[in-house]
């Protein structure tokens, strides 16, 4: 029995924290939620664009027409398709045509990618039809036996009337296992590695709640992320499963935000965003990197604000809390349906509540695995011994801890938790106390060599002085940074979160012209 060295209490709690609760998803194949929205409001706008819109009953036959394109070019279930695209219309009627036709989307931002990656992609997906806009086709890789075709050419697959004598095209048999979208990990610590994301995957986080985020016919949704970041999919997927309009943004991303009535954002993209300005905003959701506390707040008085966590493997997210301003605790909650949580110690074994260990991920959530990386699949995938028979879990490297009342604590990643002159630090723990010093929106702490820590606060006006003796007052001599440098912004990386090789690469720059 597993949970035999625990009390009975802690057994019991280990049930009652760690499992979502049980609840049917009405349609385990997302695109088909999409298609009820057309049916049952055809005239309804689906998304607007720089000016340009299009209703759900285009949307639907524009995909079908495709799918129908994509089924001719010998597309089939099970197949992968490139999705290589910048934010627009056509980028949404190519992945529902993708879906429709039974294949999975592999997206990719064809303006920002690297040639490189987008080569890396196609082979490690092996795509044998790339979806793109005529003007980007140039960057598209050429392989043989590969086929480009370009979503705005003709404009934008306008389907002929269909003749009476003609017969309905026969639409292939998806199952809820089938790809919904392979996302490739940002590969900041190596190649990127593409993650398989199932239907029943997708529709268990968007069509339940907390997930669905309430999101109803009449929702402006904003689309703020790069389409290659899994939380694009909530953004794109859970707004038109649930009939909303997505607002999808040009260059201004605040300019969008104040249209809108749900965001789904990293915190690095949201602290962009006033909240004062965006007063028809009732729900925001942030994951993918931690969220300062002083972010939540301000936004949790205004909209309901929910913090959550997941990697791309256990599907956009699989935690969410609401955030109350006079909690005591930011925490990221608890199991979304259907889904568990662990708090495992190194050896896979439970731990108390209270205790801090890595949390481990089960149920529904649980993404197919990585392309073509057996090995890698055996090191973070892995048979769940206490939900039992086929289910899979997955090690998410995220350190984690049950609040009494069955709330987790997220205390940053494993891998975020180095040694310095010998002691062990969690660097978000050192940025948690520095956003907490008056003035300060964002911080991030990084180990600069085996005995010096350097933090970085915006805005530039931050006083260092007294983020540093914050930190000291706060936390033990060995988390003190050795340096605090005020930026007037952080940089992100084209998925909206703080890019951390940047800041080293800066510390570096200045460390040789100070010399």
């Amino acid at each position: 029995m597993p949970l035999r060295h625990l009390t009975p209490r802690d057994q019991h709690l280990f049930r009652l924290y760690g499992h979502g609760p049980a609840v049917p998803v009405p349609d385990p194949l997302i695109h088909h939620a999409v298609e009820r929205q057309a049916l049952a409001s055809p005239h309804a706008v689906a998304a607007e664009h720089l000016g340009a819109t299009i209703t759900y009953g285009e949307l639907d036959r524009y995909a079908d027409a495709l799918a129908a394109r994509l089924t001719r070019e010998g597309v089939r279930p099970g197949d992968h398709v490139g999705l290589f695209v910048r934010r627009s219309i056509p980028m949404l009627v190519g992945l529902l045509g993708i879906l429709k036709a039974g294949a999975a989307y592999v997206p990719q931002d064809v303006a920002l990618a690297p040639p490189a990656q987008l080569a890396h992609v196609v082979r490690a997906a092996r795509t044998a039809v790339v979806l793109t806009l005529m003007e980007h086709a140039h960057r598209v890789p050429r392989t043989p036996g590969h086929r480009l075709i370009a979503l705005d050419e003709p404009m934008p697959y306008v389907p002929a009337p269909r003749r009476p004598t003609e017969p309905r095209v026969t639409r292939p048999a998806v199952r809820p296992d089938d790809g919904c979208y392979v996302l490739f990990t940002s590969g900041t610590t190596g190649r990127p590695n593409g993650v398989k994301v199932t239907h029943r995957n997708v529709a268990n986080i968007l069509l339940t709640e907390p997930g669905g985020l309430g999101i109803r016919p009449g929702d402006r949704v904003a689309q703020l992320l790069n389409i290659a970041f899994d939380m694009a999919a909530w953004e794109i997927l859970g707004c038109l499963a649930h009939g909303g309009t997505l607002v999808i943004r040009g260059k201004d991303i605040a300019a969008t935000a104040r249209t809108a009535t749900v965001l789904i954002a990293t915190p690095t993209v949201l602290s962009g965003v006033d909240p004062a300005s965006c007063p028809r905003v009732r729900t925001v959701a942030v994951a993918g990197e931690p969220c300062p506390r002083p972010l939540a707040d301000r936004w949790a008085r205004r909209a309901a604000f929910f913090n959550c966590c997941g990697p791309t493997e256990t599907t956009i997210v699989n935690t969410m809390s609401r955030h109350d301003p006079a909690a005591p605790l930011l925490t990221i909650g608890r199991p979304t349906p259907n889904n568990t949580v662990y708090v495992l110690d190194a050896d896979r074994r439970p731990l108390p509540v209270g205790e801090v260990g890595e949390m481990w991920a089960g149920g529904d959530c649980v993404s197919a695995g990585y392309l073509g990386d057996d090995r890698l699949n055996a090191e973070r995938y892995a048979l769940d011994p206490f939900l039992g028979g086929d289910h899979r879990m997955f090690r998410t490297r995220d350190l984690g801890r049950w609040t009494p009342d069955g709330d987790l604590v997220h205390l940053g990643r494993t891998d975020d938790q180095v040694k310095v002159r010998g002691f062990r630090v969690e660097l978000d723990s050192v940025s948690s106390v520095l956003e907490s010093v008056e003035g300060c929106v964002r911080a991030v702490t990084l180990k600069q060599d085996a005995r010096t820590l350097v933090s970085f606060v915006s805005p530039a006006d931050v006083d260092p002085d007294a983020a540093r003796r914050a930190v000291a007052d706060a936390l033990p001599y060995y988390c003190v940074p050795s340096k605090v440098l005020p930026l007037a912004f952080l940089p992100e990386t084209d998925r909206g979160k703080i890019d951390k090789p940047a800041l080293l690469r800066l510390v570096e720059r200045r460390t040789a012209v100070a010399r």
